[in-house]
């Protein structure tokens, strides 16, 4: 009969595993460290880079702005009021002339119904580049007026519509007039 006799004052423990293994991690830990100290010193370096364009931008931003305050301040002399006046008057005039009409009657066409008369149209720009369409329609009845007035309504090329006067027939016009005003979301 064997007795196990250990005469050590602690027994034997396999420990070289779990040694080799936090070597290991520390190997990667260390390892990961030296990357993100490098991603970090490389950032360091990008961000040097945008502060410094950052700043050349925001230099030129600052010149072009005294350059457009030096014009204004030109433009607003009483001698060049009347250039002023002429180039704000061209300036409308080139927005009414870079309005399709081709564009307008087609999309028009797409949301009136068979039925329904164009009597007169006037497209008006405000400040914003914004179209408005100003129109006087007719037709023999009014459900066709209104089921183009729901058309221009449901329509992302129209936005809200409002309608200003109508007529009944009577015995010179034998149909009934909208006059109607609706956004026309073309951009100039």
């Amino acid at each position: 009969m064997r007795i196990p006799v250990n005469l050590a004052s602690e027994p034997f423990q396999q420990v070289r595993p779990l040694l080799a293994a936090t070597a290991a991690l520390g190997v990667v830990l260390s390892a990961s460290l030296a990357f993100l100290l490098y991603l970090t010193v490389q950032e360091r370096g990008r961000a040097a880079e945008t502060r410094r364009e950052l700043a050349a931008l925001q230099q030129e931003i600052a010149s072009l702005g005294r350059e457009q305050a030096r014009l204004q301040e030109l433009l607003r002399r009483p001698e060049n009021a009347a250039v002023l006046d002429q180039a704000a008057f061209l300036n409308s005039l080139l927005y009414r002339k870079a309005i399709s009409w081709t564009r307008i009657f087609g999309d028009l066409e797409g949301v009136m119904p068979h039925n329904v008369r164009l009597i007169s149209i006037r497209p008006q720009v405000d400040s914003q580049s914004e179209i408005f369409l100003d129109m006087v329609v007719a037709s023999q009845a009014q459900p066709p007026v209104i089921e183009m007035l729901q058309r221009m309504e449901n329509s992302p090329l129209f936005g809200s519509v409002e309608v200003h006067s109508w007529t009944p027939p009577s015995q010179e016009q034998p149909l009934y007039r909208y006059r109607v005003s609706v956004n026309y979301n073309r951009r100039l």
